[in-house]
């Protein structure tokens, strides 16, 4: 396993939709998966999508186990939404390739998504509250739109320019 670099914006890649994974969950797939896993909890963060490490694949890895909690990885190769709830809920967001942004987005309060799991198995999961918001979040990374595109322009503009600030600085004190 091995810790990849993270996008952030303004990187275009992240503008990117990402292709479906053809062929099924090989091994380079799995290697991807547990190196993303590796990358997520470093970094540290709740979920990943590919295009996020420079890969425009349709791939998600995500954990959602609390401080205290056994870890719980959860593998999702070509995800879809399924039936999402008309209702919605704001919910305070964050993303590693927008770091230290946080603002709230409305999403659907629960939907069901469809995958591929980390075997190759065909799964339907029921999803609610942050499993939910979660899912909807990385799915949006694999369609080119980041959270902060849901935001106002205004908003936007200063979340990449704290972006741009944060890795200016880090690159001079490197020096």
């Amino acid at each position: 396993m091995a810790i990849r670099e993270i996008l952030t914006v303004p990187d275009p890649k992240l503008k990117e939709v990402s292709k479906p994974v053809e062929g099924g969950v090989t091994d380079e797939i799995r290697t991807l998966m547990d190196d993303m896993l590796e990358t997520m909890y470093a970094a540290p963060g709740i979920g990943l999508a590919a295009i996020q490490v420079g890969v425009p694949l349709r791939v998600i890895v995500m954990d959602l186990a609390g401080e205290d909690e056994e870890p719980n990885p959860r593998y999702f190769v070509n995800p879809e939404i399924l039936d999402p709830a008309e209702e919605t809920t704001p919910y305070e967001e964050g993303c590693l390739s927008v770091p230290d942004v946080f603002d709230e987005v409305d999403r659907p309060v629960r939907c069901r998504v469809k995958y591929l799991n980390y075997d190759g198995e065909e799964v339907i999961d029921e999803a609610e509250g942050l499993y939910a918001v979660c899912i909807q979040h990385e799915m949006d990374h694999l369609e080119g739109t980041l959270f902060i595109d849901y935001l106002s322009r205004l908003k936007r503009q200063r979340a990449v320019d704290k972006v741009r600030k944060a890795r200016r600085r880090a690159k001079e004190e490197a020096a």
